[in-house]
């Protein structure tokens, strides 16, 4: 299999995604990574098979949605906990951001729409790409052979981040991803960020679980005893074999 990218780039923190409103990105293809919860949790819902996925940036965005339509489920969370009526005025979000919440029974068949202190926010930032993929350890697999192809593209790893920081997991993810291309490719020009990411990657990839567990958000989810198992969960690799990719602000599953 080929992947014959112009050139390879990955972004570590926020503040690096703010160049995007400003970059051409019709000759791009991004892939989001947002491993503690975000991404992970989208590509676990669409394995349990809800329907679509709308990512939105704030509460206020999600709510207008389900005032347009009462089926619609809400999930998402503010500094890692479920969003409550205490901060919506009253409407009690349907899921957090944990993985173990989108069982089948819960969302197959069914439309979501989230919104999450990071990971929403890097996929709205990517909506000019000529591809957007959501990107986890659970489908790393899936998502690097829909990858095949790129001539004359760019590829670009967009890591959501802790706030406006770089978060650990997701540079672990993003450097993953780079691994399996130089495995599997040729012809890519790496930037010196996709050296580091997949060197980091490397230096971790026989305890992924323990240096994802030994990350910020890793350490705050591992103290929090109901979310703790979500660190274990998120680390899983190639467990949901799916490409979910967004288009037309939707996220849905595409192999």
């Amino acid at each position: 299999m080929s992947y014959r990218y112009r050139k390879l780039d990955v972004l570590f923190a926020p503040a690096e995604q703010q160049e995007l409103a400003t970059r051409d990105l019709t000759a791009s293809v991004c892939v989001v990574f947002d491993i503690l919860r975000a991404t992970s949790a989208m590509v676990t819902a669409l394995w349990n098979g809800a329907e679509s996925i709308a990512p939105v940036s704030e509460i206020e965005e999600a709510l207008a949605v389900r005032a347009r339509d009462m089926e619609v489920l809400l999930a998402g969370e503010r500094d890692g906990l479920r969003i409550g009526g205490a901060v919506t005025g009253g409407v009690e979000f349907e899921f957090g951001n944990s993985p173990a919440e989108f069982v089948a029974a819960r969302v197959r068949g069914r439309r979501l729409v989230t919104t999450t202190t990071n990971g929403t926010r890097a996929l709205m930032a990517c909506r000019g790409a000529s591809r957007v993929l959501v990107g986890s350890f659970l489908n790393l697999g899936s998502t690097v052979e829909a990858l095949a192809g790129g001539d004359d593209l760019d590829l670009v790893l967009v890591c959501s981040g802790t706030g406006t920081r770089a978060a650990l997991e997701d540079v672990l993810a993003a450097g993953a991803l780079v691994e399996r291309l130089r495995m599997g490719g040729e012809g890519i020009e790496g930037a010196d960020s996709a050296l580091m990411a997949r060197d980091m990657y490397l230096g971790t990839r026989l305890d992924l679980e323990g240096g994802i567990g030994r990350s910020q958000n890793g350490r705050r989810l591992l103290g929090i005893p109901m979310l703790a198992s979500d660190v274990a969960a998120c680390a899983r690799v190639d467990v949901c074999p799916l490409v979910a990719e967004m288009r037309d602000g939707l996220v849905r599953r595409v192999g």
